[in-house]
């Protein structure tokens, strides 16, 4: 349904996105996955048609967004990352000036905020004050007004910001629920969303794109190197020096400090490589102290995102 192909943007000398390409197919749950800053609000803002592309090309539906801007924004609902809300509005009379925006019949725009409203638990609120309500209402009019006109797209940006955790699992939920029936695109740097309602996660960092596939498939692809975890006593440049001449040592990151001269390191090797007999050799040779050895999990999609994003 979404081909985004070469999408580079610059903003002065300044690359926000590298050349990234993905598909996103009809009726599916995509999870956008990155640290701040990675380049996930600039895509959806790309896509979206808010922001022009330096290069490369988007096509929704058989269409390119450079000839078809308006057409294929009125097959998109967006709710933006700061969910801009008019707060002195009712939550109807605000639901009412986006479906004029998005030009419903004036016969359906009461039935239609009936619909939305239904869909996004917001009934019992429509005729408060959008400034009174609390922020998870107030996502819920985000997503309500994302709805209106029922879009076959939606593209959120971080949809749980600031929520509570009893909210967030609330908007996850009303967001599974929706991807039953629509393609659905939403951002967020929190893995346990995309764990529980994505089917597919696209992970990008410093603007390119370094892991896609369902969170198994991710596992499976990127969490199962021996990483280590060590707690050596010694001269902690030394010792970062000699871990990463290491042969195959894909990282080596300080986790931890105990006290001056004893630091926790964690040691990523290439994918099939065991250092620790090599690891436990150069300790030896170099008279350090070793207080803490271990071989760490990866079979999990936060140490995954750790690798891909570091």
């Amino acid at each position: 349904m979404i081909k985004i192909k070469n999408l580079t943007k610059k903003y002065g000398n300044k690359k926000v996105l590298d050349n990234i390409s993905l598909e996103v197919y009809s009726g599916e749950i995509l999870g956008f996955l990155g640290p701040n800053g990675a380049g996930k609000t600039t895509t959806l803002k790309i896509v979206t048609g808010f922001v022009a592309p330096s290069d490369g090309q988007i096509e929704i539906d058989g269409l390119d967004m450079r000839d078809n801007s308006l057409k294929i924004r009125s097959k998109l609902g967006y709710l933006g990352e700061n969910n801009p809300l008019y707060d002195d509005m009712k939550v109807t009379e605000f639901l009412r000036f986006v479906a004029r925006l998005k030009k419903i019949n004036p016969k359906k725009i009461n039935y239609e905020i009936e619909r939305v409203g239904k869909i996004c638990g917001i009934e019992n609120v429509l005729y408060q004050i959008i400034g009174e309500l609390s922020k998870g209402y107030k996502q819920r009019v985000g997503l309500a007004q994302a709805m209106i006109g029922d879009p076959e797209i939606l593209i959120l940006d971080e949809p749980t910001s600031g929520l509570d955790p009893n909210q967030i699992v609330e908007i996850r939920e009303l967001i599974k629920n929706i991807g039953k029936k629509k393609t659905v695109i939403f951002s967020t740097h929190i893995l346990g969303e995309v764990q529980e309602v994505c089917d597919r996660i696209i992970i990008i960092h410093q603007g390119k794109i370094v892991g896609s596939g369902s969170p198994q498939e991710l596992i499976k692809k990127f969490g199962d190197q021996n990483v280590i975890y060590v707690k050596i006593k010694g001269e902690k440049e030394k010792i970062l020096d000699k871990l990463k001449q290491l042969d195959q040592v894909h990282a080596v990151v300080v986790k931890d400090k105990e006290q001056e001269n004893v630091y926790g390191y964690r040691i990523v090797p290439q994918k099939g490589v065991d250092l620790r007999e090599r690891l436990s050799g150069i300790v030896m040779e170099n008279n350090w102290h070793i207080l803490e050895f271990r071989k760490e999990d990866k079979n999990n999609l936060e140490n995954v995102f750790r690798e891909l994003t570091q």
